[in-house]
């Protein structure tokens, strides 16, 4: 589950009935007072995500896989896993056991998750892939009174710091996902209700959750 506006439009009963396992993203817990739906797991990479967000981290017994760099706010607990994040541009790793990439967005780092774990059929929900606010790719910016690039108006909001995205190298790295995941006779496919990002295979949630 990314954290794009489309999010909004997702049939979270319906994702609850199929009792799949799901992948949310930094402050997905935004959520939750609109839903009954939980994810398996949390994944969040990004320092400013983790500091603002720690709060929550620090109560929930989700399991939550998040950066190292996270020690600084959340203390370890049984369902905390942090993860080691190295290695160059347009690595995927398929151990996650000693190190995760980052490949510049956390939807990459929980395709890694995804494939060590051994899922064979990935989607993505949500993956809007574009922004409202422009900017020099991953400049630290501070956010105005309303957040206009997520699901929630609250996400970045009230003078925060925040990263802006590097939409072309996600792309590139979601390529290497992509095919790493084919060549292992696997497959991710993007079932956002719209959004921008083409990489992968198009397929509706429905028909996705009933295959």
């Amino acid at each position: 589950m990314c954290s794009g506006p489309s999010l909004n439009k997702v049939d979270f009963d319906e994702v609850t009935r199929h009792g799949i396992v799901t992948f949310g993203l930094n402050k997905i817990n935004l959520l939750f007072s609109r839903t009954k739906f939980r994810p398996s797991v949390i994944v969040a990479v990004n320092p400013h995500v983790l500091e603002q967000n720690a709060r929550f981290y620090n109560k929930t017994n989700l399991p939550l896989f998040l950066d190292s760099e996270g020690r600084k706010w959340v203390k370890f607990r049984n369902n905390i896993h942090f993860l080691h994040l190295a290695g160059v541009n347009r690595q995927f790793a398929r151990d996650c056991s000693i190190s995760v990439k980052q490949g510049h967005t956390v939807t990459y780092v929980a395709m890694q998750l995804a494939f060590h774990v051994g899922f064979k059929n990935v989607a993505l929900v949500g993956c809007d892939h574009s922004f409202a606010t422009n900017g020099r790719a991953n400049k630290t910016v501070i956010s105005g009174e309303r957040d206009p690039n997520h699901f929630d108006p609250h996400y970045f909001a009230g003078g925060v710091k925040w990263h802006l995205p590097d939409l072309t190298a996600s792309e590139l790295h979601y390529q290497v996902a992509r095919d790493t995941f084919e060549r292992h006779g696997r497959k991710i496919v993007n079932c956002t209700d719209g959004g921008k990002l083409e990489v992968f295979e198009r397929q509706t949630l429905g028909k996705f959750l009933n295959s």
